[in-house]
């Protein structure tokens, strides 16, 4: 039985709960007929649009009423719960069509940060909604947010994306899996949290989903690490008259296409370097990496990167 760690972009996931739940009813035929072929499954998620939205609304909430205001930390609790709450929900759902008996639970995950981190002194995880450099702009000089230009899809907010270190619940995860459970773990990359002589505490910032998906599945020992994304395949040269897809990528080639700058930022590269981590020093795990539709096809070997060592 190969275990596979399963991670869903937060961009993929759709821009308001109802396109989301849509969208991870596909997902979840995917992800159990996965199940149903034998693999034990573990899911991760981002949450860059939908912490984004919640922190907007929260602090709109607070400026303008009488509610209190929310940190980071607590918003991206939030999007763990609402975005596990859906998945749960379709995987249910799925499971009870195909007469298969699972529990599907989600673990609300502390990661361990390094306060130290120089990502917290430069923001580059996007947030939130895109929007022009106009809307952008206002909104900076309004709110006094960091905006950045995202692959070329609009301006969005950057907030710190330390690295993680330490999955705090990793015992918890691992009793459940073993248990035979679906498990739903590290949404949003994780809350982020650093260890303090008063024990741990939040900080404002989003791990990426992508590391710490690597993280969960070099922990639990995962056979494959499966990123989805918004697009069906890694390019090079991207949105440019020369772009090219790449179908295998070893990590020498990898290495050498970051070394020219080809993968984004706060897009792609922390993809590639999730992979790496992964895959780098195991030859026999394998990280792929391809489009929220193309699951199927990327678990038949038609569709997707594969990365490996």
């Amino acid at each position: 039985m190969a275990k596979v760690v399963v991670a869903l972009g937060g961009n993929a996931l759709g821009k308001s709960p109802e396109e989301q739940l849509q969208l991870v009813k596909n997902t979840a035929a995917s992800l159990v007929g996965l199940i149903d072929a034998g693999n034990q499954v573990v899911i991760s998620h981002g949450n860059g649009p939908q912490v984004g939205q919640i922190n907007l609304g929260m602090n709109f909430a607070a400026e303008n009423g009488k509610t209190a205001a929310f940190p980071f930390p607590e918003c991206g609790a939030m999007s763990q719960g609402y975005i596990g709450y859906h998945l749960q929900q379709s995987l249910q759902n799925e499971l009870h069509k195909r007469w298969m008996k699972k529990n599907v639970v989600t673990t609300v995950t502390q990661i361990v940060v390094d306060q130290n981190d120089p990502a917290f002194k430069n923001p580059t995880k996007p947030v939130g909604d895109f929007y022009t450099k106009e809307q952008a702009d206002q909104i900076a000089a309004d709110k006094g947010y960091t905006f950045k230009e995202d692959a070329g899809r609009g301006y969005r907010q950057v907030v710190p994306s330390p690295l993680p270190q330490k999955i705090i619940e990793l015992d918890s995860i691992e009793t459940l899996i073993n248990n035979g459970d679906l498990v739903i773990a590290g949404g949003g990359g994780g809350i982020p949290v650093v260890i303090t002589d008063e024990g741990l505490k939040g900080v404002p910032a989003v791990i990426d989903k992508d590391r710490s998906s690597a993280l969960l599945a070099d922990n639990i020992n995962a056979d494959k690490l499966i990123i989805l994304t918004a697009v069906d395949y890694v390019y090079i040269n991207f949105n440019k008259p020369d772009q090219k897809r790449l179908d295998r990528l070893s990590v020498d080639e990898a290495k050498e296409y970051m070394a020219q700058d080809q993968f984004a930022a706060g897009s792609m590269l922390p993809k590639i370097q999730a992979c790496l981590s992964f895959v780098e020093g195991h030859p026999e795990r394998e990280a792929i990496i391809t489009s929220l539709d193309g699951l199927d096809d990327a678990l038949a070997g038609k569709l997707g990167t594969v990365i490996h060592g």
